[in-house]
């Protein structure tokens, strides 16, 4: 499979959990560590901001990540990328609550 399709097989999967996807420049304090994106909650939507200037490979992880915060169980996801998420690291799942 190409590698390059990866990134728009992720962001199908966030956007069926309801997740924004943001591709914007993300400012970098040159004394401070590199970001490429990450997951948040956004007037209480899922946001998944990605830095713009990340490479492809960056970009698999940041959107990797973001799924991981979401149960994976009963969505149907490719074997490639199925093993892909197998590989990276539990993330906590968000919970939101109505308050």
């Amino acid at each position: 499979m190409d590698e390059s399709i990866i990134p728009g097989l992720l962001e199908e999967l966030l956007e069926g959990f309801g997740v924004r996807i943001r591709y914007q420049a993300i400012k970098q304090d040159q004394n401070l560590a590199y970001v490429a994106g990450g997951l948040c909650i956004l007037k209480g939507e899922y946001v998944l901001i990605v830095n713009s200037s990340a490479s492809t490979r960056e970009r698999v992880i940041i959107l990797a990540a973001g799924l991981k915060h979401f149960d994976l169980d009963n969505v149907y996801i490719r074997p490639v990328v199925r093993e892909l998420l197998d590989k990276m690291p539990e993330q906590r799942q968000f919970n939101i609550s109505s308050t």
